[in-house]
């Protein structure tokens, strides 16, 4: 089971530290999970981020609740799962007992994401809604009051290699600006160097980053240099 973290608690904590860079594990060395971890918490690292994709509703596949439960054993980390799959109301039970805090799900994923949400919270996690850069958000209102996080894509999930959407950025702006919104906001797809203080001044409060971090030798580095310009950028 996930360390419990009272869902009030845990989204204290993370606004405490906002705007924070949380690494996708996406990229990491999985055969040394553990160190690759450790490396992270040493970084002063706020939470964690598994984007679990299942080859349908997104082409690639990449891992499940195995990974997040084997994670779970060496960290006490808030886990922030992000289900890239059809049917997730199958699965957020297995992986809040896998060791999840945080689950997101895909607006596209469903016909009705509200029930969902609702699931989730009831299991003692924070409740999350994606949201693709197609995707209007006019398209979600009657859900936002049911979301404690709201993930704005900057790419399409699932394919590799493509340019920052900035229609993710006037979604964050919206967001912030509302009143019925009391929701984590958080921002993933191309987030390094270069739009990462763009996307803290809109609004974002996570920011999910994955090969800015793996690719370097240096993680602290890699995370303190997004993190400060993630900082100037809110201040802006």
């Amino acid at each position: 089971m996930a360390r419990s973290f009272g869902r009030e608690e845990l989204i204290a904590r993370l606004r405490a530290v906002s705007p924070t860079i949380v690494p996708s594990l996406l990229l990491c060395d999985f055969a040394n999970l553990q160190q690759e971890i450790e490396r992270l918490e040493a970084a002063g690292v706020a939470a964690l981020h598994f984007d679990v994709m299942d080859g349908h509703f997104v082409p690639n596949l990449t891992y499940g609740m195995t990974i997040v439960e084997a994670a779970r054993r060496v960290t006490d980390l808030p886990f922030d799962v992000h289900l890239m799959i059809e049917n997730p109301e199958e699965f957020i039970a297995d992986f809040r007992a896998a060791g999840a805090n945080i689950m997101t799900i895909h607006a596209e994923a469903v016909v009705d994401p509200r029930p969902v949400l609702e699931e989730i919270r009831s299991l003692g996690a924070l409740a999350g809604l994606a949201i693709n850069p197609p995707t209007p958000l006019a398209d979600v209102e009657a859900c936002l009051s049911y979301c404690d996080l709201i993930l704005t894509m900057s790419v399409m999930p699932g394919f590799g290699g493509q340019e920052f959407d900035d229609a993710a950025l006037a979604k964050l702006r919206e967001l912030r600006g509302r009143d019925d919104v009391a929701a984590l906001l958080e921002i993933d797809g191309g987030i390094n160097a270069a739009t990462v203080g763009k996307s803290a001044e809109a609004g974002a409060e996570l920011l999910v980053a994955g090969s800015a971090i793996f690719r370097s030798d240096d993680y602290t580095a890699a995370l303190r240099q997004m993190q400060d310009s993630a900082i100037a950028g809110a201040g802006a």
